[in-house]
């Protein structure tokens, strides 16, 4: 028995109900009535199909006249799509120090936009040392810096706030910026972390 099957309850089909009565749905969606369970399966099978339980909790249980293969089939199809629909977002943290020059905060505003366009967030870290902590202005005109250089392509979700020795912002793309897929975490490039040496 393979994950799925362990995770999922089993459907009982055919000669696994075991119930006395069900109620039964017929193969084109008409509603048969209450039967015994021996007369449903015969049912099923003069017509070449299964029986399958769609409702075990229901009094008595709701059965379906149904060719199962195709069921377990289709379900799996579903299952398939819904996964491929979903979007995984993830938040890339970019650190910047309050002297960060102009040359690399330009380097790491592009990251932020390539991250951006690929559907995720972007959390900017601006790291103090030292008596840095002292100016936290300084490191509000960076983040203010990075606002400005991304004008109108994000959405500000959490206002920069100092935290320990760190002031923080999150931001978001704009729904019109999002130009492709996610990129899987395996396939991100990492960014560099220019402050991390020296504390």
């Amino acid at each position: 028995m393979d994950r799925n099957q362990q995770r999922q309850p089993q459907v009982r089909v055919n000669h696994r109900i075991r119930v006395p009565e069900v109620r039964v749905i017929g193969s084109d969606g008409t509603q048969l009535g209450i039967m015994t369970s021996q007369e449903a399966l015969r049912l099923a099978q003069s017509e070449a199909l299964d029986l399958v339980e769609v409702n075990p909790k229901a009094d008595p249980p709701v059965c379906k006249v149904m060719d199962f293969g195709k069921y377990k089939y289709e379900e799996k199809k579903r299952a398939n799509e819904a996964r491929k629909k979903q979007t995984v977002v993830e938040i890339k943290e970019v650190k910047v120090r309050p002297k960060t020059d102009d040359h690399d905060l330009d380097t790491k505003v592009r990251h932020i936009r390539r991250f951006l366009e690929e559907g995720n967030k972007a959390k900017i870290t601006v790291r103090f040392r030292g008596r840095e902590i002292t100016h936290p202005e300084k490191g509000r005109e960076v983040l203010d810096d990075v606002i400005k250089a991304l004008e109108g392509l994000i959405i500000i979700e959490s206002n920069p706030a100092l935290e320990g020795k760190a002031m923080t912002m999150l931001i978001a793309p704009r729904p019109g910026i999002i130009r492709r897929p996610p990129t899987p975490a395996s396939a991100t490039p990492a960014e560099p972390d220019d402050d991390d040496d020296d504390d």
